[in-house]
């Protein structure tokens, strides 16, 4: 007989503030700066988490940064099974007490960066949850999107401005290199705008939910993935500048024996159908994997 599911009352979960902040006191809890720990405490914000991350019966949920347990207890009630990834070990206690009543969880005491997804999931697909440290957002989901992990989705809370980076399209300003890596991965949707009063303590700036649904196959098929980012980084580590001058003076290819010179870009630019003084913010993914092609030909690799 499968175990009853556990649902707590509004009233007692904590996302009342009230509850949140007995804990906090109760256990004498000191908010880390170094952990980004920002608590959420609106009810209404989880429950569009949990909608945005579609989040059912059948679902393994992987959450990274708990914290005290607020959004877990949500999750726990939605998924099939939870394991809560969080690094400081002075909330571990704290989670024992704030999730005890749920059978569906597991609690692991690690930095995610250095976790062994293979050891916790197997080969079973999970869906990725988080409310994310403002400070380690690229790091931890550029982890998850580059291992050749079974995460169908990524949901998580981020910073507003790097959540529109990730969604962000050629010629506008928040386009650059981080939309293009995760647009080669993922299809992202921003769900939800969230305002500084639904944390306790507030953040400095205003934050977003955004899912990430992993592609089956990367978004465009290119001959050299890693010639391609170092193209694409060089083009916004100096976006004022022509594409092929941003490529000529990156030091990632003049570092290189025989290096990149302008007149190998402009000759790529020239082969795919551009103008030789087009800057990278106006491309595409898939004009960056034309450009980058029409270098591999040319004898260029990463």
């Amino acid at each position: 007989m499968a175990e009853e599911r556990i649902t707590i009352p509004e009233a007692e979960k904590l996302s009342n503030p009230k509850n949140t902040i007995a804990v906090v006191q109760g256990h004498s809890f000191t908010f880390r700066k170094n952990f980004g720990q920002n608590f959420l405490i609106d009810s209404h914000v989880i429950d569009k988490i949990v909608a945005a991350a579609e989040i059912t019966e059948e679902d393994e949920v992987l959450e990274i940064g708990p914290g005290i347990g607020t959004l877990t207890q949500y999750l726990a009630e939605a998924a099939g099974h939870v394991t809560a990834v969080e690094i400081d070990k002075n909330l571990i206690p704290i989670l024992g007490e704030t999730l005890a009543p749920y059978h569906n969880i597991d609690v692991v005491n690690q930095d995610v960066l250095k976790v062994d997804f293979q050891e916790l999931f197997g080969d079973k697909s999970f869906k990725c949850v988080a409310n994310l440290p403002y400070y380690i957002t690229t790091p931890i989901i550029m982890e998850l999107l580059e291992k050749k992990i079974n995460a169908k989705s990524i949901t998580v809370m981020v910073q507003k401005e790097v959540a529109e980076r990730m969604k962000a399209g050629p010629g506008t300003k928040d386009y650059g290199a981080l939309s293009l890596a995760v647009q080669y991965y993922a299809e992202p949707y921003i769900a939800a705008y969230v305002p500084q009063n639904c944390f306790i303590p507030r953040p400095n700036v205003g934050s977003a939910v955004i899912r990430l649904t992993r592609l089956e196959k990367p978004a465009v098929d290119v001959k050299d993935e890693k010639l391609m980012f170092q193209v694409i980084r060089a083009a916004f580590n100096q976006r004022r500048k022509t594409l092929s001058n941003a490529v000529k003076n990156f030091s990632g290819f003049t570092n290189k024996e025989h290096g990149i010179s302008r007149e190998q870009i402009e000759g790529a630019l020239t082969n795919v159908g551009f103008d030789v003084r087009v800057r990278g913010e106006a491309l595409t993914l898939a004009e960056f994997a034309a450009v980058t092609d029409a270098l591999t030909d040319l004898g260029i690799h990463a």
